[in-house]
């Protein structure tokens, strides 16, 4: 059925074909909201709450903007309000995270659980460069992370993402070159795959210790971020990965499964303090 028709009769009430707008969308929006949360739970939640919301409110919907950025609209001002008292990650929380596992090794037989018998749990190196961008953006402040992840990943305009989060587009313009310093900056500092001073190693290690019989030199070197890294400036490597993030579910990947172990343990590290 046309949208348009969809949308008439979705504002005299019809939730049925309000639902049929919504699951086109439901899937983008899923992902931005568990880049925000970091939690599946969360993300359902709030995947439910913004459909109600906007069901009740979609008789306000005027057509200035696409359905999609008012959907967004939504689901921001929710993540904003939930999250503004969140305290952010610790620039080591990786390191944390692996203290913390091999301190409470329960963490340790959940990840190898979830490798051998859970649906996703598959290590991929690209999969786990989206997990540590996701786990690098919780390093932000909360309007940070919101605006480079409209802009850098789901690649809405400047001003979308201005009409998203009611600012102007000088303070997103703000918002964006210092989210990305910062990214650029904690990455430099924390990740080996692009600088040798870098403390994680963690794409490596678990890269063997998941898959004993691959060399895992090999496969990082196939990223072109990685391959590239001492030819390209820190803003070109952002961007390069950045594409890559761009073409990863984080709920539908092959390790999402192992993945959510290991945000659970980075969360718990990071509340440790």
């Amino acid at each position: 059925m046309d949208s348009n028709k969809l949308l008439e009769e979705s504002k005299s009430g019809n939730i049925e074909s309000f639902n049929k707008l919504f699951t086109e969308l439901r899937p983008k929006l899923k992902a931005y909201l568990f880049r925000i949360t970091a939690n599946r739970d969360d993300t359902e939640d709030y995947t439910q709450e913004v459909f109600i919301n906007a069901f009740q409110n979609i008789k306000s919907f005027r057509g200035e903007a696409s359905l999609k950025t008012w959907i967004f609209t939504i689901a921001t001002n929710l993540c904003l309000k939930e999250l503004k008292h969140r305290k952010k990650w610790y620039e080591d929380t990786m390191q944390r995270s692996r203290k913390l596992a091999h301190r409470e090794t329960d963490y340790l037989k959940a990840l190898d659980y979830a490798n051998q018998y859970a649906p996703k749990g598959t290590y991929e190196i690209k999969e786990h460069i989206d997990y540590c961008f996701t786990c690098t953006t919780k390093m932000l402040s909360i309007e940070e992370q919101v605006a480079l992840i409209l802009k850098d990943v789901f690649l809405f305009k400047v001003a979308e993402v201005a009409k998203i989060m009611e600012k102007s587009a000088g303070t997103i313009k703000h918002l964006l070159y210092e989210g990305r310093n910062k990214m650029m900056e904690i990455f430099d500092d924390q990740c080996r795959l692009i600088s040798k001073k870098g403390v994680c190693n963690q794409c490596s290690e678990l890269n063997g210790k998941f898959n004993p019989k691959q060399d895992s030199r090999e496969k990082l070197m196939k990223i072109k971020f990685v391959k590239e890294n001492d030819k390209k400036s820190k803003s070109r490597l952002y961007a390069l990965r950045t594409k890559l993030i761009q073409a990863i579910d984080p709920l539908g990947g092959e390790g999402t499964d192992l993945h959510e172990v290991f945000l659970k343990i980075a969360t718990k590290a990071n509340e440790a303090g």
